[in-house]
């Protein structure tokens, strides 16, 4: 019986905070972490390292884009 009167206090504490209201997805969490988009595929990468070995390997032919040059 105990555990049933943590579990209600634990869910009125959570709907008290919000926790309760905000549906998260994985998908969504990880649209969120992929900033980058290479201007010729259209593919998108997390961060610049991995965007800048894409573009040399993929796209030799083409210029590198001038947020790459410095990485």
């Amino acid at each position: 019986m105990a555990r049933g009167h943590q579990k209600e206090l634990a869910r009125q504490r959570n709907e008290k905070n919000g926790a309760g209201n905000k549906p998260t997805s994985q998908k969504g969490t990880a649209a969120a972490g992929l900033t980058y988009q290479c201007p010729v595929c259209k593919t998108q990468m997390g961060d610049p390292k991995t965007y800048k070995q894409h573009f040399e390997s993929k796209h030799p032919k083409n210029e590198l884009p001038a947020e790459l040059k410095d990485v």
